[in-house]
C-alpha cells in the first residue's frame, strides 16, 4: 500500500493566503476583498504587496459580495475572504442573486469551515455550507485537503470562468500532497489503490481516510482512498469506476450528512450502480466549543469512525 509522508503541519488557510499572493504577482486582474478578517484569512501579504487591489469592506459581508460582483463587470477577478459561516449563511441571498444567477466570475473563499474551527463554537462552525453552495446552478465547489492543495486550488480557480466556492480551515493539519501539483477542477485523485471498499474523502477527512486505510489493511481489508477535492462538478466517472471494482462505499467529510459529499455520491450510485454506502459526517446536529481533535471524536468524524464505517459496509456487501 502506498505510504504518504507528512512534509510538515500547516493550516489550509495559509495555503489560500500564499496562493493569493502568488496570483497577485502573475495576474494583474486579481483583486481581493476582505470583511475585517485579514489576519485570519492570511490575506495580509497580498494587501501589503498590492494595496491598490485590496479592499477592506469591514463587517459588511453582503456589501462585499455585491462589490465583488460589480468588479467582474470591469474584467477583474475578485477573491472574497471571510469565515465560511459569513461567506454563505449570512450572504446567501446576495450570492444567489448577484453572483450565481448573474454568473459572475467571483471566487468566494471561505476559511474556518466545519467543526475544526474549534473553540469559537456552534455559531461559527457552519456544517451546511457545501450543501448550500452546491445547490446553486453554475457554482463550482472545492474543498482541498492540505496546505499544498489549497494553494494550488487558489491559483487554479483564477483561470476558471464562473463563480467558485473554495472552502478551507483554521487548524494546522498534515501537509502531504506534492508542492508542485497541478490542480484540476473536477478531477478526483486516487491516493491508494484498493479492492474491497472505496473511501471517498474530502477536506480534512482525506488524511483521516489514509490513516484508516493503514489499519484496515492490517485486518485484511483493501481500501481504495480517493480524494474528492471538487464536490461540484463531481468526478462521476472516477466514482463509478472505483465502486464497480470494490462494490461498497464510505464517504468521509467535515460537514453535515445532509447535502454534502455523501449525499452527492449516493445520488450518483442510485442512478447508476446501487451499492452499500456508509457516511462519516455530522448527523443532524450543531457543534459546540472544544478543540478540533475533541470535536472530531465526539461528532464521529475521526479516523476510528472511518474504520468502523468501512468494516460495516464491507460486512453489508458480503
Amino acid at each position: 500500500m502506498k505510504e504518504y509522508e507528512v512534509q510538515n503541519i500547516k493550516d489550509t488557510r495559509s495555503g489560500f493566503g500564499d496562493g493569493l499572493t502568488e496570483l497577485g504577482k502573475t495576474n494583474k486582474d486579481v483583486v481581493a476583498l476582505c470583511a475585517d478578517l485579514t489576519g485570519s484569512l492570511k490575506m495580509g501579504d497580498f494587501q501589503k504587496a498590492f494595496p491598490d487591489r485590496f479592499f477592506q469592506v469591514g463587517i459588511g459581508e453582503a456589501n462585499m459580495m455585491g462589490l465583488a460582483a460589480g468588479l467582474t463587470i470591469g474584467g477583474k477577478i475578485p477573491f472574497t475572504g471571510t469565515f465560511a459561516n459569513f461567506s454563505t449563511g449570512r450572504v446567501y441571498d446576495q450570492i444567489r442573486q448577484s453572483i450565481a444567477y448573474s454568473d459572475k466570475n467571483v471566487k468566494i473563499c471561505a476559511s474556518h469551515a466545519g467543526l475544526t474551527l474549534g473553540e469559537d463554537g456552534a455559531t461559527h462552525q457552519i456544517l451546511e455550507d457545501i450543501g448550500m453552495m452546491k445547490m446553486l446552478p453554475g457554482m463550482t465547489v472545492i474543498n482541498p485537503c492540505d496546505y499544498n492543495q489549497t494553494k494550488a486550488a487558489t491559483i487554479a480557480i483564477a483561470d476558471h470562468v464562473g463563480p467558485v466556492y473554495l472552502r478551507f480551515g483554521r487548524p494546522k493539519v498534515p501537509n502531504f500532497t506534492p508542492a508542485d501539483q497541478k490542480f484540476e477542477i473536477g478531477k478526483a485523485l486516487k491516493l491508494i489503490e484498493g479492492a474491497d471498499v472505496s473511501i471517498f474523502a474530502t477536506g480534512h477527512l482525506v488524511w483521516k481516510a489514509l490513516e484508516a486505510a493503514k489499519v484496515l489493511a492490517q485486518d485484511g481489508i483493501s481500501a481504495e482512498v480517493i480524494n474528492i477535492h471538487t464536490i461540484k462538478p463531481l468526478d462521476v466517472a472516477a466514482v463509478l469506476a472505483s465502486v464497480k471494482k470494490t462494490g461498497c462505499v464510505v464517504t468521509a467529510e467535515e460537514h453535515m450528512m445532509n447535502g454534502g459529499l455523501g449525499d452527492a455520491i449516493s445520488q450518483v450510485l442510485v442512478r447508476n450502480n446501487p451499492a452499500p454506502l456508509e457516511m462519516v459526517a455530522v448527523n443532524d446536529t450543531f457543534g459546540e466549543s472544544g478543540t478540533p481533535e475533541e470535536l472530531m471524536t465526539k461528532y464521529n468524524i475521526d479516523t476510528e469512525d472511518v474504520i468502523k464505517a468501512a468494516r460495516k459496509v464491507v460486512g453489508r456487501k458480503k
